[in-house]
């Protein structure tokens, strides 16, 4: 909706803007200096979980990964707060306390913010980064024969959903929770480890790693931010089903229709532009399109050396896999197999 308006107004036209919005990329990045810039991100949403804390833990998470998808470094953040006007205020506590905790985990410095009254509970992040501008990456650089590399595993729409029924599992909400409180801090730094062995030391290659294209997977679910890559870059993806992890309880979530309107409006959207082959189940083909909160990193590497992210992601601990590839611009856009 915002995209549609601002594409009719008036566009300005500002030499240090190195990425605005023309490319639905995750951040705006505008230089500041020769060799610094800023990248720019705000997001905010109502509670999907109970608790307090985690829904800030989760909030804070998901603001922070714009940022971190962009290449940044995330330096000061100003809180945004929707609140009823009698609503009670430790609650209110609880949720700045659990985005604060992420806040310092990212070494992140909240500087302030501002809240209104309103009925229903929001809250989040304006987030403010730091990059080199010869370093960010956007989601419109990959090349054919790039490897697809995806953090973390899809299925927290369906799963949120299933909660707000009151239906889910201990198990599922678990996992969820555990993923959409896990910053994309760790996956950022290895990449920028091994695009940087200069400043590395022995324990990385000699010859930096080459990663042409990134984005976090949130709202738009798998399918939407891969199309986003897929028009930025004038390339076509091809996805590996089997691959792509997903959460626990995730299909079971679909099976019983537990499925969010985004789910629904996200496919509805990006479909037209994606083929299935046959052995791919519904399950899957529907899960595809999962808004995602706090989702990982879609990460397009030279295919050379996708073996060598790919290690060293799961050797510091961050759940990595290979779903795909890139391939030379063609119809259809996206091919899942």
């Amino acid at each position: 909706m915002l995209d549609a308006v601002l594409g009719r107004l008036a566009r300005q036209h500002d030499p240090n803007v190195l990425v605005g919005f023309a490319t639905a990329d995750d951040a705006g990045v505008y230089l500041i200096a020769p060799d610094q810039a800023l990248v720019q991100t705000v997001d905010f949403f109502t509670p999907i979980v109970d608790d307090p804390y985690t829904f800030g833990q989760i909030a804070a998470t998901n603001s922070l990964s714009d940022v971190y998808a962009m290449g940044g470094r995330p330096v000061t953040a100003l809180a945004m707060v929707c609140f009823p006007e009698k609503g009670d205020f430790d609650v209110l506590e609880r949720i700045l306390a659990g985005g604060l905790s992420k806040m310092m985990e990212a070494g992140c410095t909240v500087v302030g913010g501002h809240s209104i009254r309103d009925p229903e509970i929001k809250f989040g992040y304006s987030v403010t980064g730091l990059i080199h501008p010869d370093r960010v990456l956007t989601n419109s650089g990959a090349r054919p024969g790039d490897k697809l590399i995806f953090t973390k595993s899809i299925g927290t729409g369906v799963i949120s959903t299933a909660i707000k029924k009151g239906r889910a599992k201990e198990s599922w909400i678990e996992a969820a929770t555990r993923s959409m409180t896990t910053l994309n801090r760790k996956p950022a730094d290895v990449i920028s480890e091994l695009r940087s062995p200069e400043r590395a030391g022995a324990s990385v290659p000699t010859q930096p790693i080459e990663v042409h294209g990134m984005t976090d997977v949130t709202g738009f679910g798998l399918i939407g931010h891969a199309r986003e890559m897929a028009l930025g870059s004038n390339v076509s993806l091809r996805f590996f089903a089997s691959e792509i992890p997903l959460l626990d309880g995730a299909v079971e979530c679909v099976r019983e229709g537990f499925v969010p309107g985004g789910l629904k409006a996200n496919r509805e959207f990006a479909e037209c532009m994606v083929s299935y082959d046959d052995a791919v189940p519904e399950e899957i083909r529907t899960l595809l399109y999962d808004p995602q909160t706090a989702g990982g990193l879609l990460i397009s590497v030279a295919g050379e050396d996708a073996e060598t992210l790919l290690n060293a992601l799961n050797n510091a601990g961050v759940d990595a896999s290979l779903i795909g590839e890139v391939k030379e611009s063609g119809k259809p856009a996206i091919i899942v197999e």
